[in-house]
């Protein structure tokens, strides 16, 4: 197998940094929207809590930009936000059936953090590659809060279901 070099696996790391930047950014915004509409107390709490969560994880990434003395810079997230789009359409038709709605939030919740738990995950592994232990523990830090918001998420859809 052939080496990566390293200013290829920085370049690789800053790049999707920016789309989880660019991503995380925009939930902070449209999670405590989507928070709204749902029914459950602890559904809103947990979606509270994620918002708080999201908010500690842009500064620490913002710390990963200055670590490698650069700044985010927009790449496309439309991929990680279409989930979140999907989430606000599938509530729509639900509004007179709030156990139903919250289940299509839970259901979107469940994968945003999915998506979250291994993008952070690829990342922990990249930074190790790079030999940047700062880095890779901002973004273990990163990690397991996106892991444990992901269980919470699925606690909560068990407790209902």
């Amino acid at each position: 197998m052939e080496d990566i070099k390293q200013e290829d696996l920085t370049l690789f790391f800053i790049s999707h940094l920016n789309r989880i930047y660019c991503a995380k950014s925009q939930f902070v915004d449209k999670l405590p929207q989507l928070g709204r509409h749902a029914h459950f107390l602890d559904l809103k709490q947990a979606i509270d809590e994620t918002v708080e969560v999201v908010e500690t994880q842009l500064k620490r990434m913002r710390e990963i930009f200055i670590l490698l003395d650069t700044f985010y810079t927009y790449e496309s997230c439309t991929g990680l936000l279409g989930l979140l789009d999907e989430a606000f359409q599938s509530i729509g038709p639900q509004a007179g059936k709030p156990l139903i709605r919250d289940f299509s939030i839970l259901f979107y919740m469940q994968n945003i953090e999915s998506v979250e738990t291994v993008s952070f995950k690829i990342m922990l592994l990249t930074a190790d590659k790079m030999n940047n232990p700062q880095v890779a523990q901002l973004v273990k830090e990163c990690y397991d809060e996106a892991n444990e918001d992901r269980v919470l998420f699925k606690e909560i859809t068990a407790n209902y279901i």
